[in-house]
Parts: C-alpha cells; structure tokens; sequence
C-alpha cells in the first residue's frame, strides 16, 4: 500500500509561485509503474482533479483552467512527484494533495494548504 505526504504549501500574493512536492513510500508499492496525480479541495468545494501524469512521464493531461500555469513533473529514482505553479490566482486557495493512479479516486496523502490571497 502507498503512503504519500505532500509539502511546499504557503502563502503567496496573486501572481506568485509555489512547487510542491509528493514523496512516495510503501512496502510492495513499485512507484514507477504507477500514474500519479495531483488534486484540490477548495473550502466548501468538491475534490477536483488537476492533472495527471504517465509512470514513465511521458504523457499528462491537465485541466484546462491551469493548463498554462500548473505543471506537473515526476522522479522515479526519488519517487517524487513535483507541482510547479506559476501566476496563481485566488481561486487556487485549496487544499492540495497527490494521489496514486489517473484521475481523483486514487489514495490520497494529507495535503499541503496553498493560499493566495492579497
């Protein structure tokens, strides 16, 4: 089973940045074959899946409203996933977090809070 802890949540201004990271453990848990995503709970909101990442990297997709803002990346030898976010906005205020497999019904760490705000 997979345990994951997600962290680099903050505060950020409108138009800041933030990366987070995801690290991957668990016994029997083989990281690199496995699709990993990122997802978000805003306050009184529903989990909405970001984007989503090929074990190997190579494909991805990610949701319209941040496609050209949020990137998703991966290192299998670290067994890391990384969100870079770029120009954020308020209404990325939301409680972050990684999730095994493609899409938002995977196993979920903790989260990481991410607030923007002015």
């Amino acid at each position: 089973q997979v345990q994951l802890v997600e962290s680099g949540g903050g505060s950020v201004t409108p138009g800041g940045s933030i990366r987070l990271s995801c690290t991957a453990s668990g016994v029997g848990f083989d990281f690199s074959s496995n699709a990993m995503s990122w997802v978000r709970q805003a306050p009184g909101k529903g989990l909405e899946w970001i984007t989503s990442l090929t074990a190997d990297g190579s494909y991805g997709k990610t949701l319209d409203s941040v496609k050209s803002r949020f990137t998703m990346s991966r290192d299998n030898a670290e067994k890391k996933l990384y969100l870079q976010m770029d120009n954020l906005r308020v209404e990325d205020t939301a409680m972050y977090y990684c999730a095994e497999g493609w899409g938002k019904g995977g196993t979920r760490g903790p989260g990481t809070q991410v607030t923007v705000s002015s």
